[in-house]
Order: C-alpha cells, then sequence, then structure tokens
C-alpha cells in the first residue's frame, strides 16, 4: 500500500512538473544555437534588407495616451518632475492612478492600420515596424505569458496583430520591436512615495498586487506582472537618471530574477511563432538582459531557425540592437538611434530616429518640434551612401490617428520619393559616401548615436554618392543659386572614376544638363528655365 502510495504521489508530481514545463514555448533547434559564436555564422543582413533602404515605425502604445512624451511611465512616478506634474494634474496621485490606469484609459479608438499603412506604403516605405511592447511591459499582442496586454484591456485589440495583416496587405516586410527587458529597473520609480506635501510617504501603486485589487476594474490581474517590482532596488535608484549608466546591467543595476528572464524569453519566441516578423528589433545594448542571462540569445536563435524553416534552408531574419563590438556585428544588425556613423560601413546597418518624440508628445506640435521633410530626406540620403536604411517613426496620438503637422511631414517625404525613390533603392555604396563642408567635419556618434542635427545646414556642395548596376548617383543636397555645381570627386584625374563620362541626367527632368569633366571636377549646370520638382534636394544620374 505504501508503495502504491508513492508511486501515486510519485506520478501525481510528475504531472504537475510536465503541466509546469508545458507553461514554456519550445525553442526550435537547428543550425543556430544560443551562443554568440553560433550566432557569428549570420555574417551580414540579407540582401532584400539592402535593398528596403527605408521603414516606418508606429512608435505607440499607452504611454501615447497621455500625449506628455517618451518614457512617461517611468518619469510620472519622478516627484517634481515636469511628467509627474502633468500626470497629477490630468489623472491624479500616482498612488491612487498609476500607469496601470492609463492603460485602462488608453482605447485608440480612431486607429485605423489599414489606412495608416497606404499611406506609409505611398510615401515609400519597403518595411514596417510596430512596438511589440515598450519599457513599460505592456504586450501589444494577444500574449499568452503576459495577462497585461491589448487584447485584455485597453484598447481590447490585437495591435500588434492588426497592423502585421495590413503590412502584408501592402507589400511591406514587417518588423516588431521589443524593449520590455529592462521594465525590472525602469519601473523602479514606482515604488517611490512623495517626499513632500499631503501624500508623503503614501506609497505610489508599484508595491500593488493581485489581492490588493479586489472590487478595482483590475481585479484578478497581478499589478506585479507588469511593474515587476517585488525586489531590491538598484544601487542609486533614487537618483532617476541612474539607469542610463546601469542600461547594460552593469554599475549597481539590480539583477533580474531567473523567473522574469524566462518569461521574456517566453514572450519573445511566442510573438515570433504567432506573427512570423522579418525582423526583431531590441532596445538593448548588446543582447537583452545580456550578460546576466543567456535567454537574449536563446530568441535570437530560435528566430534564425525558424527563418531557416520557414524559407527553404535560407536565413531571412533580421534582428537589431544596440553598441554592438564588431565582433556582435557579425550575428546581428547594428542599430544606432538618432544618428549615424561618419563612415560607410562594411556592414549593413540601420539608424532609427522620429520626426518627434518617441512617445506621442503634445508639446512638439504646439512648439514646432517636428523634424521637415528635408531633414528627414537629408537623413534618409547621408544613411544609404553610408550603406545603412532609416527606420523613421510617425508620432501618433494616442487616439490612433497623426496630427496635420506630422501628416504634412509625411506629405512631403512622399512628394520627393515620388521623384528620386529608385535612386535609393537597392543601391550600393560608392568608393567615398560624399564629399563638402559637412562630410570632412568630424560629427562622431555617441554610445547608442545621438549625433543627429549636430551637423551644419547643408548646402549644394554637399554630394552624397551611391550606385547601381552603371549608374553613379549623386545626390546634390540643396539647389545651387546660380544653377551651376562642381563634383569634385569626378574630376579628370581623380582615381575613384577612371571611366568616361557620357552622359550626366537630372533624376525626374527631361531637360538637357550641360556638363564639363576638368582638373577642377564635374562642372553641372542646370537648365535655367528649369522647374525644380522638390525644394529639398536633386539628383544626378551618370553614366
Amino acid at each position: 500500500m505504501k508503495t502504491q502510495n508513492k508511486l501515486s504521489l510519485f506520478l501525481l508530481v510528475a504531472v504537475v512538473l510536465a503541466s509546469c514545463g508545458a507553461k514554456h514555448e519550445k525553442m526550435l533547434e537547428g543550425q543556430y544555437e544560443p551562443t554568440w559564436e553560433s550566432l557569428s555564422q549570420y555574417g551580414e543582413a540579407p540582401e532584400w534588407f539592402r535593398d528596403a533602404k527605408f521603414g516606418i515605425w508606429a512608435h505607440w502604445g499607452p504611454q501615447c495616451e497621455p500625449e506628455a512624451g517618451d518614457w512617461y511611465a517611468r518619469h510620472m512616478y519622478d516627484e517634481g518632475g515636469w511628467q509627474y506634474r502633468y500626470h497629477v494634474e490630468k489623472y491624479g496621485h500616482p498612488s491612487e492612478f498609476g500607469f496601470k490606469d492609463v492603460i485602462n484609459a488608453w482605447k485608440a479608438a480612431e486607429w485605423d492600420p489599414e489606412e495608416l499603412m497606404s499611406l506609409y506604403k505611398r510615401a515609400g516605405a519597403k518595411y514596417f515596424f510596430t512596438l511589440g511592447n515598450h519599457h513599460d511591459n505592456f504586450d501589444l499582442w494577444n500574449s499568452k505569458h503576459q495577462e497585461w496586454n491589448s487584447i485584455n484591456m485597453g484598447p481590447k485589440r490585437d495591435i500588434v496583430g492588426e497592423w502585421e495583416k495590413a503590412a502584408r496587405a501592402n507589400g511591406l516586410y514587417f518588423g516588431i520591436s521589443i524593449h520590455s527587458a529592462h521594465a525590472w529597473t525602469w519601473y523602479e520609480t514606482a515604488q517611490r512615495a512623495d517626499k513632500n506635501g499631503p501624500k508623503a510617504g503614501v506609497p505610489y501603486d508599484g508595491h500593488l498586487t493581485k489581492e490588493d485589487g479586489k472590487g478595482t476594474w483590475w481585479e484578478g490581474y497581478d499589478p506585479q506582472d507588469l511593474y515587476a517590482q517585488n525586489h531590491p532596488l538598484s544601487v542609486e535608484s533614487e537618483n532617476t537618471g541612474r539607469i542610463h549608466s546601469q542600461w547594460g546591467w552593469e554599475n549597481g543595476a539590480s539583477v533580474p530574477s531567473e523567473e522574469y528572464c524566462q518569461n521574456f524569453l517566453d514572450r519573445n519566441i511566442d510573438m515570433m511563432n504567432k506573427y512570423n516578423p522579418d525582423m526583431v528589433y531590441y532596445d538593448d545594448t548588446g543582447m537583452p538582459l545580456w550578460p546576466v542571462s543567456d535567454v537574449g540569445l536563446k530568441a535570437v536563435a530560435h528566430f534564425y531557425n525558424k527563418s531557416i524553416k520557414d524559407n527553404n534552408g535560407k536565413n531571412e531574419a533580421v534582428v537589431f540592437a544596440k553598441v554592438l563590438t564588431d565582433e556582435q556585428k557579425n550575428c546581428i544588425v547594428w542599430d544606432v538611434e538618432r544618428g549615424a556613423p561618419d563612415q560607410i560601413q562594411e556592414k549593413p546597418w540601420q539608424t532609427c530616429t522620429c520626426i518627434g518624440g518617441w512617445h506621442y508628445n503634445r508639446n512638439d506640435y504646439r512648439r514646432g518640434w517636428y523634424k521637415s521633410p528635408q531633414m528627414v530626406i537629408h537623413m534618409l540620403i547621408d544613411i544609404v551612401s553610408k550603406n545603412g536604411n532609416l527606420l523613421l517613426s510617425v508620432p501618433m496620438r494616442g487616439s490612433g490617428v497623426l496630427d496635420e503637422k506630422v501628416m504634412a511631414v509625411v506629405e512631403g517625404i512622399t512628394a520627393w520619393m515620388d521623384v528620386n525613390k529608385e535612386t535609393i533603392y537597392a543601391t550600393r555604396p560608392w568608393k567615398v559616401f560624399g564629399e563638402g563642408p559637412v562630410a570632412e567635419a568630424s560629427n562622431p556618434i555617441n554610445a547608442q548615436g545621438f549625433n543627429e542635427g549636430r551637423n551644419a545646414p547643408y548646402t549644394s556642395k554637399d554630394i552624397r554618392f551611391m550606385t547601381k548596376d552603371e549608374t553613379l548617383f549623386a545626390h546634390v543636397m540643396a539647389w545651387p543659386e546660380d544653377g551651376k555645381v562642381l563634383i569634385k570627386s569626378l574630376s579628370s584625374e581623380s582615381p575613384l572614376y577612371e571611366k568616361e563620362i557620357n552622359s550626366v541626367t537630372l533624376v525626374g527632368s527631361t531637360e538637357n544638363v550641360v556638363f564639363k569633366r576638368t582638373a577642377d571636377g564635374l562642372q553641372v549646370e542646370l537648365p535655367k528655365d528649369l522647374v525644380r520638382p522638390n525644394d529639398i534636394s536633386f539628383v544626378l544620374a551618370i553614366n
């Protein structure tokens, strides 16, 4: 009898353990293993990505609902900060109305993904990214491993799924950005309490648990699954800016638990299997949760093996992360935030930037702080000349629409791309990326990037080069007042272009262009009565 009882107990334990194990997503095994060495087989991005050049990003989620800028869900708990003050005035004290409640207020009532995707396709985007989750840890899909998701609350729609359907219908490659690895430390501000005023000492809602939700709208949900704050604080956590020096889990950052890391992996594999993205973007140094965990390596290995399985033995996947070593650039694609390197890069890379702020900020709208179409096009040209792609975030209001100023920027980009897009797509870098005052000035990147807008204004002396087949495209970054352009890199004595130049044409125009090659350079004179197709820049096709 005792033996039978022991056997029954053993079987019960086995069933329980098996059921627990079944909750985890299964990694797809194959050519790639979860090590840097194995992932280095990747080499560089596939040709389709190199050809695409331009993508648009909907960096849109519940933090857009307050329309008060990026990192809202962290800074609303920073007593005295402008987002804290805004939150108290708009919603109430963060002990009573936390970010979980902002999620509930977000309904995205005017969001039409098909209409927006059609707009982005007309603007020339070849790929599209949606936010999968941000540091706020809220999944924008029908997530199996995070109950705090957009199906269960907020819009009660599959944001990722609807974007994916619209992207595929419009022929765009599809990507998902994942930022949730840092929720562990990012939400530490939610553990605080006011130090001053009538609410001094009253804890914010970062300590709440499932048991506290009885009788509330979030009854049955555990806020700790969102905030992930059942842990000791990082060193100097009271210094809100300290997190930037701890982004790579160094300098006293609180180390995430094994359970937290496993949940990150499960959510990623679930996302990859459900939506089959072509690209995944990680807002992380090197790899998510590296070096305290290898779950980022596991997620990428799964993604690559899945791509091989889905594409007849060929890996067509693209994964991005930031601040990569040369060795890591063999494994994934380097993403540069709000900036660009100052030389041609050997491997394809990407700049991510935004017309305004990463999350919608009504102050940007009021103050006119958006990038102009000219700024965006200049960035695109410069980036492509250096073997890169541009991923442009287009700010969306919390309701899911674009304001008229953002719309005007998109329309300006569209007008330029209508004429010149074929000088961008499927091009490759030339022997030098360009010439002129901006090219000659030093403008190094800082950490993740952050060097955009630091150069002098472009003039007609600033030229960027790219090639396609036998054609050399010279992008002249501004229209010359006298109608004359001198391209020094194409002088008769230049070793860069030893072939004869038989034709020079102005892209988008049928009018003749007068040109002469001298020891000083290629002298080009535009037609005197030329009707400019745009006020930004123009392209000369040289054969």
